[in-house]
């Protein structure tokens, strides 16, 4: 299925050198547009990006597993304008334009739950097109996984992350059928499911 170009409004942002625009706000955040490949295309504004129809664009999205075989799970801050006051998986966004996936998804581990990965491998790529009912949003993703270990206990920035869980697969199937996640979370899960069972071995029931 072709990928519609974003309208140059979308794509072309006058932003000053320190990163400034000229009326004095903060830069946009920027995403990078990708065709069906995975090829960058351009670039469009976040929030643009996200609006129906949606735009195609790279995504991340990050599983890690403490020592027991438990996924840290991350429930999204109510303040989000997408997808807020939802459990997800332990970590997803956006790389910066020209920034690599695996780079982006520790940055971002760190930014949103104050940890660092153990060990960070990739587990491969998912294409999908995710409507979010509530805000009206589409999620059209050409997402980077990412499997981990995290030794630490998560210190997460509130503006980002409203609670965290460690959880057993059984457990989160409990979970997943009494609270609401985010659109893509099964998604995501079962693409990264191989990578899973290879990092936490057939007793983790993964």
């Amino acid at each position: 299925m072709p990928t519609t170009p974003a309208p140059a409004a979308q794509i072309s942002q006058e932003i000053a050198p320190n990163g400034v625009q000229p009326s004095g706000d903060p830069a946009p955040i920027m995403l990078e547009l990708v065709d069906e490949d995975g090829t960058t295309i351009g670039t469009a504004e976040k929030l643009a990006a996200h609006r129906a129809p949606g735009l195609l664009h790279r995504a991340f999205s990050v599983f890690l597993f403490d020592g027991s075989g438990r996924l840290l799970l991350q429930r999204r801050a109510l303040g989000k304008y997408h997808s807020p006051g939802v459990w997800s998986n332990t970590c997803c966004g956006h790389p910066y334009p020209g920034e690599a996936p695996f780079a982006a998804a520790a940055r971002r581990t760190f930014e949103e739950l104050g940890v660092s990965p153990a060990l960070l491998a990739e587990a491969g790529t998912v294409r999908y097109n995710h409507p979010d009912p509530a805000s009206g949003l589409v999620e059209q993703e050409f997402n980077h996984l990412f499997v981990g270990l995290v030794r630490t206990e998560p210190r997460p920035d509130p503006e980002e992350v409203g609670d965290t869980a460690f959880v057993t697969a059984a457990e989160l199937d409990e979970r997943h059928a009494e609270a609401p996640f985010s659109a893509w979370f099964m998604t995501v899960l079962d693409a990264a499911r191989p990578a899973i069972r290879e990092l936490t071995g057939p007793s983790g029931g993964w």
